[in-house]
This record gives structure tokens, sequence and C-alpha cells, in this order.
């Protein structure tokens, strides 16, 4: 077997030490460094070749890679890096990866030109003062070749051993049975669709009820197409914590010990051992020695295979290493990686990048889909507050302050004339953007001559400026620029800055252009073309609608034409809606959700309720829970008593929950789920029209149906149960929103 690796890469994989250190460093723009490269190619003379092309071999390993310059005359070869801060400020690691880098390239150079020995010149070029840093060194070819047969075998270790991994993965891939003796009604259908997305490259929209076995369904179809050499790498990708769980779950039916490697990705938050420390050797100890030790650690976990969050953690402390880190280290070595759609669909999406790099066949699988459009959004809109700003100021050392102190007194007279707490503006401010872009310069060249690295509060205004200053860049009709004026603060009116995403197509269409195949799934995809529009799907995306296990004598739906939830008439249909949702669980106890489109509507209701029946237990959702609470507030439906839960439309209890059984028996839902009218969603109405010429569909009928479906799919999850659902507002009974409803229902 013959493998092939670039000098770069070779590097990177067998010569990083140290610690690992994520204190920002301001580097060169691409376009500095190739200036940088092209300044010594001129300085250095007629005798100075640029750009050498080289290539060795080692045993089955095929080395390559372009030498920054060689003068044949001198006998010296130059690897040139070119930076913005003090050389002194080079961390050790990283000079010692570019020593490696330059070793390398000398070694195959000896072997092309025949040399006994060579000069290895290392050159930092600062990027302002174009100043030139030297460190030469001398080499014997012999001793170069032992070290460049060194890297190798290091690296051939490790590439023999995923060749026979990925050998010995699609081998019982090819094999693989589905687990069970048969498909689920619909199923099959889905996963047949999965295949043939994944081997005609198309994406797919695939909407599907709950029930079918959707995780299941469309995972085995790509681990079959893995088997047959079509995918490198599969990513699953979910938007809560219940959809990782499922993956591993269906993962770990099909997987066995000879199978997949697969990996599960979470949050710095929730895998940080030490979140009050800094994430760098001089503060973190798991940061400290960080490389010395990943090697071991790396082998551990891939010869683990599953690598849940609790086993990454437990290699991890095993190695003492950063479990996050880790776990970032393994998505290259990983055929399943299941995570949060950032991972993917983000600005600086790991995933996304690394099937860019090495150029992988990629499935993309996209559970409960209908989340993409809001978590898209919220991705490609950032904000800025000026109390945010003054804290800045507050924490900043004297350069930094200095370089904000202007920002601060232009902010308080951009907006001054705003008499609205809320305001959209149709252009950004040109000295706005003027004077973040200076202040951000200022800040990057402060940063860079600090005699150390800068590690403080203010410097997450001074990425939220980053972030505002690249998507002003990009701003146009599919994203607004918003002022919000907070009259709470002692001394004066302040307020924040925002850039709010309106249509994310534009961010996400090269992420769907890059993977061979991508399906996204959900219960709730209604209409297609409403998703396809939004999130930037290509023309070629095919949409199915996956017929539903269950019959309509399952579920009794009751639509009450008397009953108007618009917000002017909420206050007069509260007593009809307690009546409907006290008759129901006294008629038949057992377990109900009645679904209310806001807090405060649940609490108009809420004493009502308890008037009215005071034997009902009442499980209450409440703002800001947290996940233990809002674990105790499911585990109250454990079917023991009859308990009436009062929660909100869209929020954590009326989707991604599974109470099967007796554990729900019905659900009301007192709203149809639209948005309310704010500044925002008008101005995302008229540009949904001017775009698609659906603005009210694609702003509000289309998400709150969405929601309530979501909500409903709560009732009925196997094919055994039975439940009511009460449609609690007369606008269900209107044609336009019956035909959005699903098709097995009986209304």
């Amino acid at each position: 077997m013959q493998y092939e690796v670039a000098v770069r890469a070779l590097a990177a994989f067998t010569a990083k030490r140290g610690n690992l250190d994520l204190r920002f460093t301001p580097a060169p723009t691409t376009e500095q460094g190739q200036g940088a490269h092209q300044l010594i190619a001129q300085r250095r003379g007629q005798n100075f070749q640029t750009e050498v092309a080289l290539t060795g071999q080692y045993a089955g390993l095929r080395v390559n890679g372009r030498a920054d310059g060689f003068d044949h005359q001198a006998g010296r070869l130059e690897e040139i890096k070119s930076h913005r801060v003090h050389v002194d400020r080079i961390p050790a690691n990283h000079i010692q990866l570019a020593w490696a880098q330059a070793k390398l390239y000398a070694a195959l150079l000896c072997d092309t030109h025949e040399l006994t020995e060579i000069d290895v010149q290392l050159t930092y070029v600062h990027v302002v003062s174009l100043e030139e840093t030297h460190f030469v060194e001398t080499h014997p070819a012999e001793s170069l070749q032992q070290y460049f047969s060194a890297q190798c075998e290091a690296f051939l270790e490790w590439a023999e051993q995923e060749d026979r991994h990925r050998e010995t993965r699609d081998e019982w891939a090819r094999e693989l049975a589905f687990p069970f003796s048969e498909f689920r009604t619909g199923q099959r259908i889905l996963a047949d669709q999965v295949y043939f997305a994944c081997r005609d490259r198309y994406p797919l929209l695939a909407q599907a009820t709950t029930g079918i076995g959707k995780t299941l369904g469309t995972l085995f179809p790509l681990v079959k197409a893995m088997g047959e050499r079509q995918l490198d790498r599969i990513f699953y990708l979910s938007a809560k914590t219940p959809g990782r769980r499922l993956a591993l779950d269906a993962l770990g039916m099909l997987n066995s010990e000879s199978g997949l490697r697969v990996l599960e990705m979470v949050s710095l938050e929730k895998s940080c051992e030490h979140p009050d420390k800094a994430c760098h050797g001089d503060s973190c100890p798991l940061a400290q020695g960080f490389y010395d030790r990943l090697a071991e650690a790396r082998q551990d976990a891939a010869d683990s295979r599953h690598l849940d969050q609790k086993t990454v953690r437990k290699i991890a402390a095993r190695h003492q290493i950063c479990p996050y880190w880790l776990s970032h280290e393994m998505a290259q070595w990983s055929d399943v990686v299941i995570g949060d759609y950032n991972y993917y669909f983000d600005s600086a999406a790991l995933l996304y990048s690394l099937t860019q790099i090495h150029q992988w066949e990629v499935g993309v699988l996209v559970d409960e889909a209908h989340n993409l459009i809001d978590r898209a959004r919220s991705m490609y809109s950032v904000e800025l507050s000026e109390s945010a700003l003054e804290l800045a100021i507050h924490t900043a050392p004297p350069k930094i302050k200095s370089a904000l102190k202007p920002l601060a007194q232009l902010w308080p007279n951009l907006f001054g004339s705003q008499e609205v707490e809320h305001q959209i503006y149709p252009t950004l401010p040109h000295n706005l953007i003027t004077a973040l872009q200076k202040a951000i310069t200022q800040i990057t060249n402060a940063i860079a001559d600090a005699p150390q690295r800068q590690d403080g509060e203010y410097m997450r205004f001074y990425f939220d400026a980053l972030a505002f200053v690249r998507l002003a860049e990009e701003f146009d009709d599919d994203s607004l620029f918003d002022v919000t004026l907070d009259d709470t603060k002692p001394l004066r009116v302040q307020s924040t800055l925002a850039i709010r995403n309106l249509i994310p197509a534009y961010f996400l269409a090269p992420r769907f252009e890059a993977a061979r195949s991508c399906t996204l799934f959900s219960a709730t995809l209604i209409p297609p073309h409403f998703h396809r529009d939004v999130l930037g799907l290509p023309a070629q995306t095919q949409c199915i609608d996956v017929p539903s296990p269950f019959r309509a004598e399952q579920l009794s739906v009751h639509i009450a034409r008397d009953v108007s939830t618009r917000y002017r008439d909420r206050l007069a249909s509260q007593p009809n809606i307690v009546r409907r949702i006290v008759d129901q669980c006294r008629h038949r106890p057992g377990n109900y959700i009645a679904f209310f489109s806001s807090y405060q509507y649940l609490n108009q209701v809420l004493p009502s309720i308890r008037q009215q029946a005071p034997e009902l237990s009442l499980q209450i959702q409440r703002e800001g829970m947290s996940e233990i609470d809002r674990q105790r507030w499911l585990d109250a439906f454990d079917g023991s008593h009859p308990v009436l839960g009062l929660a909100v439309l869209g929020g954590a209890f009326s989707e991604g929950i599974d109470l099967p059984g007796s554990k729900l028996i019905g659900a009301f839902i007192t709203t149809l789920g639209m948005p309310a009218k704010t500044d925002f969603s008008e101005a995302l109405q008229a540009r949904m029209q001017t775009r698609f010429g659906q603005g009210f569909d694609y702003t509000y009928r289309y998400p709150g149906l969405q929601k309530v479906i979501q909500a409903a799919g709560r009732v009925i999850r196997d094919l055994d149960d039975q439940g009511t659902l009460y449609l609690l507002d007369d606008r269900y009974a209107r044609p336009e929103n019956r035909a959005l409803l699903p098709s097995w229902w009986a209304c």
C-alpha cells in the first residue's frame, strides 16, 4: 500500500510539542504572508530559488512539499515564516514545528541533490517592520536522513493502522445487516432514499413522522455506502442533546468491535474540566504539556472506538489532557462524528474545514432539521453593546484602552436622535464601521507589541467587533441592522447594535455543496420549498414525505371553532380554554400537556386552572430551567398519577422529548404558534415577500404550524399509543392551515 503525505502534515503529526495555548496571537493575513515571501526572494538575489518542489520516499510512504527557498551556491535551505508579534513572543512549540518542517525539506533536498551537508536557515519576517530574524543550523545529510526516517516511521505506523481500520470497517459495513428482523413502516422508504441521495450525489429533504425510526433509518444506509467506498466520513448533526443520544444508541445497535469509530462532540462549556481557568498552559494543568501527551491519548482513543462524551473524558483524564481538544483531534480520525449543527454550518465550523482540507466525501445528516433556519440565522448574526465597550475600556491595558476610547466617544452621537426603543436602519453607519476597523487595527498592533499574550475580558469585545466587521462586509438585503436602546442604566441611555441575518442561504450553500450528500430530516418540513429556499439548498434537492405508520383512529383531534387565541382575544378566550382542559382531564384521567404561546399567557391561565380543578397535579414550565429541572419536570410523567403539564410552545418540552404510552395521552395547543409581530418579523416578512413572494407564509404560517405539529407529536410515539389532541383556535379550521397538518390526522 502506498501512502502520501505533505511535509507540513507530517511535521504537524509527529513534531508538535509543548502546551496547548488558545490565547489570541495576531497572525499575518494570507496576503501579508505571501508578500513576506516575495520580499525575501527579492532580497536574496538571482541564486535564490523559490517554491522548490521536493519528493521523497520512505518504505510505503511518499512525502512531498515545496520548500520556501534554496540558494544552491551557498548551500542553504531557507524556511520563511511571517509574524506580527515580537519574535521573542513566538511560542517555543511553534518554532520547534517550523524547524521540523525545515529539516524535513532539507533531508529531501540533500537526497535530491546528493548533498553531504546543508545549512538550514529559519527566517522570521515581521510583516510591519519587514525586519528579518535568522536562526541557522548546519546539518550533515546523514543526520537529516535519520530524522526524516524517524518522522516517517512514526507517521507510517499510524497510517498503516488507519488503513487496516478502514479495510476492516468497510468489510464489516458491506456485510452489515439491519439490526431488526424487519423495517418499520416507512423506515425502509426513508433508508432507500437516503442511500440513493448518497449514491447519486444530491441533497434530500425528508419529512417523516416520529415513530418510524428516523435516526437508524438515516444512519444505516450511509454506513452501507461507506462500506462501498462512497463515503469517507458521516456527520450526524443535531440541535439538542437528546438527538445526539439517539444517534449514539442507533450506532450502538449497528456497531461492533470491528466496526466504526464513533465520536460525540460537545461544547467547551459542557466538557471543560476547569471552567475557572483559561485555555493555556500557564493557567490550566490540562493544557500544560498537551502536545507532549497527545500521541498516546490519540492512540488510546483510536483503540476505544466508541468515543462518547463519557469515554473521551475518561481517556483524557488518563493522559491528563483536555477532553474538549482531544475530541477536536479525534474528529479527523473518526468515521462517524455526532455533534451540534455549528460543527458543520457555522462560519468557523471544524467539520466543514476538515472536509475542505482533506477533500473528504462526506454524508451529512441533519436531525430535526426544522430547527436549522433559526440556528443558522443566529450563527450569522452578531451584537455589539455600549455597556460591553465600557467594560472593555475599564479592564483593558493602556494601549488597548486608548484604541477603544475614540469609538466610545463616537458611539453616543450615532443614534442620539433615536426616539423609540428599537429601530431598524436601512444601511450600516459608515463612520461606525470605519471607527471599528481603526480600533481593531490598533488593538491588533497593541496585542502584537505586548510583552505577554493577551487574555482578558476586553478581548470579548475585540472578537465581537471582528465578527461585526466581517458580517458588515457581507451585509445585504438578507440581513438587517438594528439599534436597541436601554434606558435602565443609571447615568444615560445606552444602545446595542446588531446585524441580524434573515435568510442564511448565502452562507449555508457552500456547506451543502461540499457534501456528497446532505439529508435534512424532521417530522415537520412543511412545505419543503420553504426550507429549500431559506437554507440555500440547490435546485437538484429531492423532497420526500414518508408515509406515517400511525392511523387516524389513534389520535382524536378536536378543533375548537369557538376559540380565538389572537392577541386581542386572549383574555376572553381563557374561560373556554380552561373548561376544555379541565373537562378532558376529568373525562379521561391521565397525563396531558397544555402548550401556550408565551410564559405570560401561561401565567394568565394558571390561576383559573387551579381554581376550577384544584385536584390536578400541575407541572409548570418556568423560564431559565436547568437541565436538572427539566428532567425533574419530565420525571413527573411516570404514569403513577395523573399530571397536567403547562408549557410554552417551541420550548424545551414541545419537541425532542419522548413520553410513550400512558406517560402522555393528550395535548392542548392554545395558539397557532405564529411568531409575535415585531419590527424584526415585519422586516422579515417584507424581505420574504420580495424574495419569494410568500412573505406571510414564510415568516408566520409555516414556522408556527411546524411548532404545533412538533408539540402534537409528543402524544403518539408508538404504534399502540392512543391519544387526544385539542387545537384551541378557530384558525385551524381554515383550509390553508388544515392543508399543512399531517395527512393522517382526522380533523
